[in-house]
């Protein structure tokens, strides 16, 4: 998909379709207001009967107009003024861009209203570029049709930030959508090397033994019963200066989550590709860091296993030894991810960041706290945690901090080793694994977000198609671009 630059006034613009906005309230913008005249006030006329309120995503295509270039028109609600920032932007531009994804179309225009900051016509131009993505990558027969050109009539660099944004965010999708036959550790690594090649970051890809030669022992444990064996992925980007500190971005990468011993349901098992949504938004933010060349220092780090049921599997009451010398008796085969993390986190250090953001689709505990759309956030220092709660905030992605109370951390302390995968019970399970996860950041500043809930969108939204959503991506390139 290109996207281009253009300073043709919305009547003239050539294209399949274009597309328009309107806010609930006020007079229409600029934009609008002229195609709206260019076509005999049909905008006016229906905005004055009440078929177009102007509420946020509502669409209303206009066909068979005359007196524009453009083939079609689509009306997409704005919602309120006051309230519109890069969330709304993004959504809204999805929900166009989707809905006329159903057709195959060569070129589509937006006229955003003038006035908006660059980030929010970026936003925009990612929501385009994501709403018109499906997950339908192996059907023949397609339910969505990206577009061959997107138009935005804003300046070139505007454009190319919104390119680099969109394209981080469909990255991710792509990787959570494809089936686990086609994405395990090897292949993840494969593409992971391929984004390397083609922005420049630094690449070193840890195989099974060197993980072995680097005391990696409790993400070994969890690789141990699949034929696929385990990866770690480390890219680096370094354009900040030597005594600038380092951010580290380290992502969760259960390639497929079976539960191994302790085996999943069939019903809890059906979409376990999703499992490394958080090393897939590492993947896809550090893509984006690249591009937009952040003249910072940032390394990010992806543990990729699949948890495999066989006789070469970990069992339950085995002792593992992680990198830091801590050892783990493993309660529940099925806790793999904070198995893994723990290795990866000690690397984290070892490449010596000053602040670590860790991802997972961690637990389903987090999901019964916070529901589907919202991640959750916990944290060993409250002001980098409300730095990544700010930022997901103004892209317009939810999130909310739960509590890291030392007793929880009780729960975990083992008889048999230094600590247990598992906490007492159900309860604050979300927590017990966060504050597990604590255990190996060695008291860097660091927040884990679990983002069991929102990785994968399971019932298609307005803006987006069911599937992989790509989260948290925006929020991390975000967190990056004010990092220092």
């Amino acid at each position: 998909m290109k996207i281009e630059s253009t300073s043709v006034s919305p009547g003239e613009l050539a294209a399949d379709a274009i597309v328009v906005g309107v806010y609930e309230e006020g007079t229409l913008p600029a934009p609008t207001a002229a195609v709206d005249e260019a076509i005999g006030g049909v905008i006016t006329k229906l905005r004055e009967s009440k078929q177009i309120e102007g509420k946020a995503n509502e669409l209303t295509p206009l066909l068979g107009v005359t007196g524009i270039a453009a083939s079609q028109v689509l009306v997409v609600g704005l919602g309120d003024s006051a309230k519109f920032g890069r969330g709304q932007a993004f959504r809204a531009a999805g929900a166009a861009a989707k809905s006329l994804s159903a057709k195959e179309r060569g070129t589509v225009g937006f006229c955003l209203p003038d006035g908006l900051s660059d980030d929010i016509v970026q936003a925009a131009i990612a929501g385009a570029m994501v709403g018109c993505q499906g997950q339908d990558l192996h059907r023949v027969e397609k339910k969505q049709h990206p577009f061959e050109t997107l138009v935005f009539a804003v300046d070139e660099e505007t454009v190319a930030g919104g390119l680099a944004i969109g394209e981080a965010v469909n990255l991710t999708r792509r990787l959570v959508n494809e089936p686990a036959n086609k994405i395990y550790p090897i292949s993840f690594a494969e593409v992971a090397e391929d984004v390397a090649a083609s922005t420049g970051l630094e690449i070193e890809i840890w195989d099974e033994e060197r993980l072995k030669a680097e005391r990696c022992g409790s993400m070994l444990g969890v690789a141990q019963g699949s034929d696929h064996p385990p990866r770690l992925v480390i890219l680096r980007h370094k354009k900040g200066a030597e005594a600038d500190p380092t951010l580290a971005l380290v992502g969760k990468g259960v390639t497929f989550d079976s539960g191994g011993l302790s085996l999943k349901t069939g019903n809890f098992m059906d979409n376990m590709k999703l499992d490394m949504s958080g090393a897939a938004s590492v993947l896809g933010a550090m893509q984006a860091i690249a591009t937009l060349d952040l003249p910072i220092n940032v390394v990010g780090l992806m543990g990729l296993v699949e948890n495999m049921p066989s006789g070469k599997a970990y069992r339950v009451g085995d002792v593992l030894t992680a990198r830091n010398g801590k050892t783990i008796e493993v309660l529940n085969t099925d806790a793999e991810g904070r198995l893994v993390l723990a290795d990866v986190l000690a690397v984290a250090n070892d490449e010596g960041a000053d602040r670590i953001i860790d991802l997972a689709t961690l637990t389903g505990a987090c999901v019964v706290a916070l529901g589907l759309d919202v991640a959750g956030l916990m944290s060993n220092d409250q002001a980098w945690c409300d730095t990544i709660a700010a930022a997901a905030d103004s892209c317009g992605e939810r999130v909310w901090q739960l509590p890291m109370f030392e007793e929880f951390g009780e729960q975990l302390k083992g008889s048999v080793a230094d600590l247990k995968n598992m906490g007492d019970g159900r309860w604050a399970g979300a927590i017990t694994a966060a504050k597990f996860l604590e255990e190996f950041v060695d008291g860097t500043t660091w927040t884990h977000i679990d983002i069991a809930g929102p990785a994968f969108v399971e019932k298609s939204k307005p803006w987006v198609e069911g599937g992989g959503s790509g989260c948290l991506v925006r929020t991390l390139i975000e967190v990056a671009k004010t990092f220092g």
